[in-house]
């Protein structure tokens, strides 16, 4: 916060910080109006509905708050290391499985990587 104000100071200027302060003010003071206003007319006109309305918006913020990419990361990481890899999966180009004879490791010299054509 400290740092806005400092840059609001060199930007503006001491003559005009107070002026783009006020208008700042009212602009949200405006804001938090219109919103409690709308908010209270939804609420009038939607009645006991706005409470249906009111629960997927609470389910969505708690999911915000509760870091949705750190969640589908997880979420994900857990579905691939539960899911088995078929050892002999045809690749569909040659009848060839895509591991065949290999358990991983460092490739021999002149080997080739295994290509799925399928993922490509």
């Amino acid at each position: 916060m400290f740092v806005l104000l400092l840059a609001a100071l060199f930007i503006l200027g001491p003559e005009r910080l107070p002026a783009a302060a006020k208008w700042l003010g009212l602009t949200m003071r405006r804001l938090r109006e219109f919103a409690t206003t709308t908010r209270e007319q939804l609420e009038a006109e939607l009645g006991p509905e706005a409470d249906e309305l009111r629960e997927p918006l609470q389910d969505l913020a708690a999911f915000r708050a509760a870091e949705p990419q750190r969640m589908v990361t997880r979420y994900l990481v857990e579905i691939l290391d539960s899911t088995p890899v078929p050892e002999n999966r045809p690749t569909g180009r040659n009848s060839t499985p895509v591991n065949a004879g290999r358990r991983g490791g460092p490739l021999r010299p002149g080997e080739s990587p295994p290509v799925d054509p399928d993922a490509t």
